[in-house]
């Protein structure tokens, strides 16, 4: 970005010299990272952004823009550089303090409204619990489709858990989330009380780990990717833990990296709890859910 230059960059010109440099850098999806962050510099959308095309930059935004190239070229995230991701059409605040919702987990809330329809008039209340609900983004969500579920969230990571009511009060649905910090299900009374327990706990295997990209590995946090030698640390107690916190009938729905969804609906068979056992792909194919119901 030359110092030199006699004329303003205009929001094009500013476009295109990022997206090479990017490319230059390696930086990962170059245009959406640079259509992103230049948006949010200038308080724009990114529709905007073609609109105004030749609308120059003042010095003032140029010298945020430049901050965000430089930290985007370091391998951060354009979610935690903007603090924003989307997800469900929603808008969420994300902070390093939690994983930056994925596409992908969008088939985790499509697959509890597949099974859990939305109510209307005077029907008896029901509950669902989250384990590990980092942003908060499918346990909103989901509150957000279900008015009928009071919902319980829990997290081991007490900023994960501050970022995530925030949320909830942004979104309208903080009334009806009790929020608790601990291990899975050890913050929970036993007894069977839950219509519904979905969790999107870490999963990946550490072989995948170490060779996951800088932007993922060094910035995200570990705690909330890693899921131990085979990724299945804390999906295998939990599968033999949640039939003692269902109703019978009721549903547990988790998501899977690729390759683990045959293990997790064997674990869920064995166990001899569950029933209507099921893989969900997303939408690339993969089987990204498991979903089962637990016995009558």
């Amino acid at each position: 970005m030359g110092e030199t230059r006699q004329h303003p960059w205009t929001i094009l010109e500013i476009l295109r010299w990022t997206t090479g440099h990017f490319q230059e850098k390696g930086v990962s999806e170059p245009r959406t990272s640079a259509e992103v962050l230049l948006a949010h510099a200038l308080g724009l959308s990114r529709l905007d952004l073609y609109l105004r095309h030749d609308q120059p930059l003042t010095p003032e935004e140029l010298a945020r823009f430049k901050a965000f190239i430089l930290r985007r070229r370091a391998g951060e995230p354009v979610a935690y550089i903007t603090g924003h991701k989307e997800f469900w059409s929603l808008d969420f605040k994300v902070t390093p303090a939690v994983l930056i919702p994925r596409p992908e987990t969008e088939t985790l809330v499509a697959s509890i409204l597949d099974v859990l329809k939305p109510e209307t008039g005077n029907q008896k209340p029901k509950t669902g619990l989250e384990v590990g609900v980092g942003s908060g983004a499918v346990i909103i969500a989901l509150a957000r489709e279900l008015p009928q579920v009071r919902w319980v969230g829990v997290d081991i990571s007490g900023p994960a858990l501050a970022v995530a009511r925030e949320n909830a009060v942004r979104h309208g649905v903080a009334g009806r989330i009790h929020w608790l910090r601990g291990n899975l299900v050890a913050p929970l009374k036993s007894g069977p009380r839950l219509h519904l327990l979905v969790a999107n706990l870490p999963y990946v295997p550490r072989p995948v780990w170490e060779e996951l990209p800088k932007d993922i590995k060094e910035f995200e946090p570990r705690e909330a990717l890693l899921g131990g030698a085979d990724g299945l640390d804390l999906i295998k107690p939990l599968v033999q833990a949640a039939p003692g916190f269902l109703l019978p009938g009721g549903w547990l729905a988790l998501e899977v990296a690729e390759g683990q969804a045959a293990k997790v609906a064997a674990f869920m068979e064995q166990s001899g709890a569950y029933e209507q056992i099921e893989k969900i792909p997303d939408y690339l194919g993969i089987p990204r859910v498991v979903r089962a119901r637990r016995g009558e």
